[in-house]
């Protein structure tokens, strides 16, 4: 044996190995039963989902994503958030065809209003295709990031996919709407319990917040990151709202200034934009990018 081996060489098993062991090697014993309590703390799923052991879930659900991104050297992202119910444009076309053929007046103004807002899939599928591929020539890539289901959320991740790329997802386990859509490369698709740990991985890496139009889930993590950043525990970066027309229509942001609620200098920490274009290039004069090239139609749809 190469005695030099001996200077680096474990001294105790690692806790896969003792799993196994427990798993496999144990004889049969009056202690093996569901009922006793003879299992390893770190193999016992009843022990580990007992109420008193919601911290430890807790820093489990903050520590494995933070792991996994970083043996995959993923250091800047650019989050994109916004509606899981806006679909492709041709989605929201055939839906509007059906009703439509059906009659339903109720059913043919939903469906004409979902064609409406498909755009923002566009927008937001060109938009990831465009930081993806312009990630590739930085010293430091940028990742794009989305809630891993559908809606815009897929548009980010389908953008990057298309172009080759990696994309993450910090799905959440919810009774609808999420389920991981097919572009997450699947080495960084993650799924959360709870809410805070998630919205907190979606900051703790971002370069950037791109916001869609989207209810009250795309709402919730706006105004977290607003008031991260106005009260100055997070630092500054550019947060993107994408369609003036529906954010004002939203949110009356001239009242809040007026009444008081906030300061005219809190509109500044957030800036419109209407294309893919216009957001790259808000990103590019912050952080000395480079111009998408939309002369080739590189990012054009397929």
């Amino acid at each position: 044996m190469d005695k030099k081996l001996d200077l680096t060489a474990r001294n105790f098993p690692t806790a896969e190995e003792e799993a196994v062991v427990e798993a496999e090697a144990a004889p049969p014993s009056r202690y093996a039963g569901p009922e006793s309590a003879y299992r390893l703390a770190f193999t016992d799923n009843e022990f580990l989902l007992r109420e008193e052991l919601r911290p430890v879930r807790m820093q489990l659900e903050l520590l494995k994503p933070e792991m996994v991104q970083h043996e995959h050297g993923v250091t800047s992202t650019i989050v994109i958030f916004g509606s899981a119910r806006i679909q492709p444009p041709d989605v929201a076309q055939a839906r509007l065809d059906a009703a439509r053929r059906d009659g339903d007046a109720g059913a043919i103004t939903r469906a004409q209003a979902l064609l409406d807002m498909s755009r923002y899939y566009d927008e937001a599928r060109r938009f990831a295709a465009i930081v993806t591929h312009k990630s590739k020539e930085l010293e430091t890539p940028v990742y794009v990031v989305t809630g891993g289901g559908p809606g815009i959320m897929e548009a980010g991740n389908r953008g990057a996919f298309e172009v080759g790329g990696k994309s993450i997802g910090l799905n959440i386990v919810l009774p609808h709407e999420q389920e991981p859509n097919p572009y997450i490369t699947p080495e960084l698709c993650f799924q959360f319990h709870y809410f805070a740990l998630r919205k907190m991985h979606f900051v703790m890496r971002s370069i950037a917040l791109v916001c869609f139009p989207g209810g009250f889930g795309t709402l919730d993590e706006l105004f977290e990151t607003l008031t991260l950043t106005q009260t100055g525990k997070s630092r500054r970066r550019p947060i993107l709202l994408f369609g003036r027309e529906f954010w004002t229509k939203l949110i009356n942001f001239d009242w809040l200034i007026e009444t008081g609620m906030i300061g005219p200098g809190d509109v500044n920490l957030f800036r419109f934009v209407e294309t893919a274009e216009e957001a790259w290039g808000v990103l590019a004069a912050e952080y000395g990018f480079d111009a998408p090239d939309t002369t080739t139609g590189e990012f054009a749809d397929d």
